[in-house]
């Protein structure tokens, strides 16, 4: 037996905020226009939103406005709560993309050097890792008790951890451990456990029921108490969850982050098409479980690597796999773009509960998984 663990974070950690911030600047700047270039990074702290990066456009959009309404959308709507949109101070320092950059970006070669990673296996409908899936599933959970029911006094920074045991085969047999720590009034202190556990553990468990089997340990809020948090207890920047924002650690990284960055970045875009082709290959049955990397030189086209890892799941030789992959994507940034449509303003919401598992995300699509199977 071998217990897999993986974390998420809620809209109002002070990161993911950071990433909402960076990812709502990128939807307006594409909105306007969509063939801007945009790195834009957030930093958060007590009373201050900092936003730093270069962005090349034709167009306008208004920076502070944008990063206020971010803010108050995610639940920092009052200083009592130790950030507040509305009165919070916004610093910008924003300049134009490196001219060196540009030149190997504009002729259709990638923004940046680097290996990219995407994964999909048959753990759950969505092709992702149970422990991380589960995770997700808690937070958001808890942002929707929070909005519906004010009157409980929970607040907007959650963080969630699910360990899973898996069975010797590598199949996930059972919820073994869940950590839950959510951000609460003062004067609920002592019921908040109680809260949680029924209002945001349970309904979920219900959820996974096939995996609740024997006693689950928790361990809710277990400092015993969680009144400061957001980006008063803890600094916020955008990039540092990069490990939640993909498959809770089962899966490796390339260790580009993805918020805040256009398309024409590989760091993120083929991070997407990494994942898009995973699910596509596991789809078409050619394995259970499989891993995709690719691998990037600046100004360079086509991947300069792409390797595909299946654990011993697959139907055929992962190098005729890597064939068809081949074949069947154009794997250069601009096949990239063109293929997933990315050139419009959809990362907002990547930027709340993972970048990958939600269905209205381009890149979970399978409908070329029959294209896979008979290249």
């Amino acid at each position: 037996m071998r217990i897999y663990t993986s974390e998420s974070v809620s809209e109002g950690h002070p990161d993911k905020l950071a990433d909402q911030i960076s990812d709502a600047l990128l939807d307006e700047l594409l909105r306007v226009d969509p063939s801007a270039r945009v790195a834009v990074e957030t930093l958060l702290t007590r009373g201050v939103a900092v936003v730093a990066g270069e962005i090349t456009t034709s167009a306008y959009v208004d920076i502070p406005g944008i990063v206020r309404r971010t803010i108050t959308s995610a639940g920092y709507t009052d200083t009592d709560l130790g950030f507040d949109g509305k009165t919070c101070g916004v610093l910008v320092a924003i300049q134009g993309q490196s001219a060196d950059i540009a030149m190997g970006v504009d002729t259709g070669g990638a923004g940046d050097q680097g290996m990219m990673f995407g994964m999909a296996t048959r753990e759950t409908p969505e092709l992702m890792p149970l422990p991380i899936s589960i995770a997700h599933a808690l937070t958001r959970r808890a942002m929707s008790v929070r909005r519906k029911h004010p009157d409980l006094g929970l607040r907007p920074d959650v963080k969630s951890q699910v360990s899973v045991e898996y069975a010797e085969d590598g199949k996930p047999r059972r919820i073994n451990t869940i950590v839950v720590s959510q951000q609460h009034n003062e004067n609920i202190t002592h019921v908040v456990q109680d809260i949680v556990l029924e209002r945001i553990i349970k309904p979920v468990l219900e959820e996974y029921s096939e995996f609740v089997d024997g006693e689950i340990l928790f361990h809710i809020n277990p400092t015993g108490k969680f009144v400061e948090g957001g980006p008063q207890g803890d600094t916020g920047v955008t990039g540092r969850k990069i490990i939640v924002d993909t498959y809770g650690g089962m899966c490796p990284h390339g260790g580009g982050a993805f918020s805040g960055k256009d398309p024409t970045k590989v760091d993120r875009s083929a991070a997407y098409m990494a994942r898009h082709v995973a699910k596509c290959i596991v789809a078409a049955g050619l394995a259970d479980r499989v891993v995709v990397q690719f691998a990037y030189a600046i100004g360079v086209a086509q991947p300069v690597a792409v390797n595909v890892e299946a654990f011993g799941t697959e139907t055929i030789p992962t190098d005729e796999i890597v064939r068809r992959v081949r074949q069947t994507f154009d794997l250069s940034p601009k096949g990239i773009i063109d293929h997933l449509d990315l050139r419009r303003p959809i990362y907002l919401e990547t930027a709340k509960n993972g970048h990958f598992g939600n269905v209205a995300f381009p890149w979970e699509r399978t409908t070329e998984a029959e294209a896979l199977k008979n290249a």
